[in-house]
């Protein structure tokens, strides 16, 4: 701060005592000459009549930035060419800073900075100035702008904006290897002086790093810096100015700056030998023991892949890479067996898994290491002989037949007994028996194949010493077929015959089926039955190939003669014993186009070659049912009219009259109607027998009493006549009801059973067969109830 102000003091006093002037060109002729002080001649008015010349006019001042002086800093004098120095002219100032920063003096024109400035706050002013008359207040001539520079001084030392810096750079680099390039600012005035021109250097870092004093790189100065011996460093950086000459101004920063890693180590083993143990039961798959090489390298350098060199227990063992560190598993990949070997002895490489090629003259990226693994002795369950037991065996052998065997032995030292048992939780364990000692299995149960074809289950042997150790095998025993069913054909069982068929044509293809299980390559020949081989229709022909072809034997078929034909086929397999079935075939003959397209199969058919189309057919039965309808209709209309008619005459029927249609015999016919009816009315629903017609012979067998005058009859006639007077129902018309009696004096006497003196069973029938055929009917039916009576004594 001293130098800059003792700087700053000298300056003024060179410039404000006159011992330097600022350099400014001259007039060549002026009205008022003062070449030693800073002055603005502004130019005044004169008379067109009067020829002068403009004095030069300095339009820039500079003052000190920084300036510590007691008194204001002049900065120049403003001078009118009308100012005669009589005072009457005076002097303004406007712009930046008028009043604040500058002031003038109204009557010399004398300029001074009443402040200390920075050149790097503001670098220059703009301000106005005027000559203006006393008395009048009037402008004396325009107005003139000039600019005030604030001259720069060396008072802003350099910065690093980004500081402090971090770098990298590859370990094993070579001299000279960039790392970063750093950056200091001055604020001074870079186009006076070296105030602005910086220069850097390293103040600490030496001698690993170097930097460039004009540009500022960083770079590297040692060769081969290793990143396993020092991965740090911190780098202190100098920017200075004035070009770093004596009396500049300097700031620092800070740059850490890290060696990455490349892979320039190779991975090395501790110890030349690995001891391991392992128990034999060691599952497949299980990690055995670990092994481990060093890496000095960081990252994906000191990745390592382990490999067992062919030899000793290679495919016993396997062994893989632990990615989080980096050490080699050993994994067993096939059962060690202790009574089989006790101890292995192998080779394990380790290598980098990225190389780097700079790096492959220092030799080989790999180590090597020997394992040596010992095999414990455990204890172990019987070993069956097979993995898996398959047997075979017959549908419907015989219970207790033995199939197979099972084999288990204890490898252990002092081998034991072992004894044999089903496991009881699987299918299969009813069907199915087995010696404890001798592991033979036997059936338990008739098996069919039909119903179950394979059976599996599990057989569990112990050892005798020791039962919790166990093994299990699966045993699988396949059914064997029988042949027992016969061939029968496959679907479809009805087919169609074109009724324009040509001979030798086939219509169908057949195949056939076999509930048994058919083994490899056996054959299904086909056949028509013996009885259907005289004058066929239709025949079979056998391609050989377990199908056959139903082929037409005649040229062209009538559905109109036989609609239906039934084709018996007889099927046979190859087996033994060898069975076959007949099977029969519907074919049915249909209407066909040119092409062989069935058209219809139906009862339509029929109709067809007369030329009638279905829309044909169809309009006639309909109006067929026209007809029919309107017959049944008419037909009921007279039905319904005869009807009313009848109820209209005198011949109306009430209560229980009986009327009669048929044609009597004259006035003189008493035997015309039957008045039992009226008596028993349910006589005439057991004897519909006519007695209008005389027989031509009549026998009395006995004479009955003649019958009295019944007054029960008179009375209900009378009876019935008076409800029909008093009936408020009856119809508007007079209403007969005609009561016949037949009245005394017949010859044949009445035939009803009122008043009868003896009973049904006392009447002689035989006198009916004497009237003729046409009563034969009825004395055979009372002949047949007097034989059959069971009170008749015989």
């Amino acid at each position: 701060m001293l130098t800059r102000n003792c700087l700053s003091l000298l300056l003024w006093v060179l410039f404000d005592g006159g011992l330097l002037t600022p350099l400014q060109p001259q007039p060549q002729q002026t009205l008022a000459t003062e070449p030693t002080e800073n002055v603005i001649h502004l130019p005044g008015r004169r008379s067109h009549f009067q020829r002068v010349k403009r004095g030069w006019v300095w339009n820039q001042f500079f003052v000190l930035e920084e300036y510590m002086g007691s008194e204001p800093q002049y900065v120049g004098k403003l001078h009118s060419d009308l100012d005669k120095g009589e005072g009457t002219v005076k002097y303004t100032l406007s712009g930046d800073g008028a009043g604040t920063v500058f002031t003038i003096d109204e009557t010399t024109g004398d300029i001074h900075a009443i402040r200390s400035l920075d050149r790097e706050e503001k670098p220059f002013y703009t301000l106005r100035a005027q000559a203006v008359d006393i008395e009048t207040r009037k402008p004396l001539e325009p107005e003139s702008e000039f600019i005030i520079k604030v001259q720069d001084i060396n008072d802003n030392e350099p910065k690093f904006l980004d500081g402090p810096y971090v770098a990298s750079v590859p370990e094993m680099s070579p001299v000279g290897a960039y790392v970063l390039q750093v950056k200091a600012t001055d604020a001074d005035d870079p186009t006076y002086g070296n105030s602005a021109r910086v220069v850097y250097s390293i103040l600490q870092g030496q001698p690993y790093f170097s930097i460039d004093p004009k540009t500022g790189v960083i770079r590297t100065a040692l060769p081969n810096m290793d990143r396993e011996v020092k991965e740090q460093y911190q780098v202190l950086i100098q920017a200075k100015d004035m070009g770093g000459q004596l009396g500049g101004l300097a700031g620092t920063t800070i740059v850490n700056i890290t060696l990455t890693d490349v892979n320039d180590n190779p991975p090395r083993f501790p110890k030349s030998i690995f001891h391991l143990k392992v128990p034999e039961s060691s599952p497949i798959g299980s990690a055995i023991g670990r092994i481990r090489a060093v890496d000095p390298d960081f990252g994906q350098n000191a990745e390592i892949e382990y490999n067992i060199v062919p030899g000793d227990g290679g495919n016993l063992f396997d062994i893989v890479t632990d990615e989080d560190t980096q050490e080699g598993v050993i994994k067993l990949k096939k059962p060690l067996d202790f009574e089989t070997k006790k101890a292995y002895t192998f080779k394990v490489e380790a290598s980098n898994v990225h190389l780097d090629h700079r790096f492959h003259s220092a030799g080989p990226f790999k180590d090597t290491a020997t394992v040596k693994i010992s095999v414990l002795d455990v204890e172990e369950p019987p070993v069956f002989s097979k993995p898996l037991y398959t047997m075979e065996v017959y549908e419907d052998t015989p219970v207790g037949t033995i199939i197979g065997a099972v084999t288990a032995q204890d490898l252990d030292v002092g081998s034991s007994a072992v004894r044999y048992f089903i496991d009881w939780k699987s299918d299969g364990d009813s069907y199915f028996t087995i010696d404890g000692t001798e592991g033979t299995i036997a059936t338990n149960e008739l098996l069919d194949r039909e119903s179950t074809a394979q059976y599996n289950f599990s057989i569990i042997a112990s050892k005798v010493s020791n039962p919790l150790l166990s093994s299990k095998v699966n045993i699988l025993i396949n059914v064997l077929d029988v042949n027992e069913f016969p061939p029968e054909i496959s679907v479809p069982y009805e087919t169609a015959v074109c009724e324009n068929a040509k001979p030798g044509q086939i219509i169908q293809i057949v195949s056939a089926a076999d509930r048994d299980l058919s083994p490899a390559g056996q054959q299904f020949t086909f056949r028509l039955s013996p009885e259907a081989a005289i004058k066929p229709n239709f025949t079979v022909r056998d391609f050989r190939n377990n199908t056959a072809g139903i082929e037409t034997r005649r040229n062209g078929y009538s559905r109109r003669q036989q609609e239906l034909y039934f084709l018996p086929v007889v099927i046979e397999d190859s087996s033994y014993p060898v069975q076959s079935s007949t099977n029969t075939m519907t074919i049915r003959v249909c209407r066909c186009d040119s092409d062989g397209t069935i058209l219809s199969c139906n009862v339509e058919a029929i109709f067809l070659p007369v030329g009638l189309s279905t829309g044909a057919l169809i309009a006639i039965l309909l109006c067929i049912v026209i007809l029919l309808a309107i017959v049944v209709l008419y037909v009921a209309l007279r039905r319904q009219k005869k009807k009313d008619s009848l109820m209209t005459s005198k011949e109306d029927i009430r209560d229980n009259v009986i009327h009669y249609d048929d044609e009597g015999g004259g006035e003189e016919d008493t035997q015309a109607f039957d008045i039992g009816a009226l008596r028993n009315p349910k006589v005439i629903e057991d004897n519909k027998i006519r007695r209008d017609i005389k027989p031509d012979s009549l026998c009395l067998p006995r004479q009955r009493p003649p019958v009295e005058d019944n007054t029960d009859i008179r009375d209900f006639i009378n009876h019935r006549l008076q409800e029909n007077d008093v009936d408020p129902a009856a119809p508007p018309y007079d209403s007969l009801a005609t009561y016949a009696y037949e009245g005394n004096g017949s010859v044949a006497d009445s035939l009803s059973s009122i008043d009868s003196l003896t009973t049904e069973a006392d009447q002689d029938y035989d006198y009916l067969t004497d009237w003729g055929p046409r009563f034969k009917v009825l004395a055979d039916m009372f002949g047949e109830e007097e034989s059959y009576n069971p009170d008749k004594v015989t």
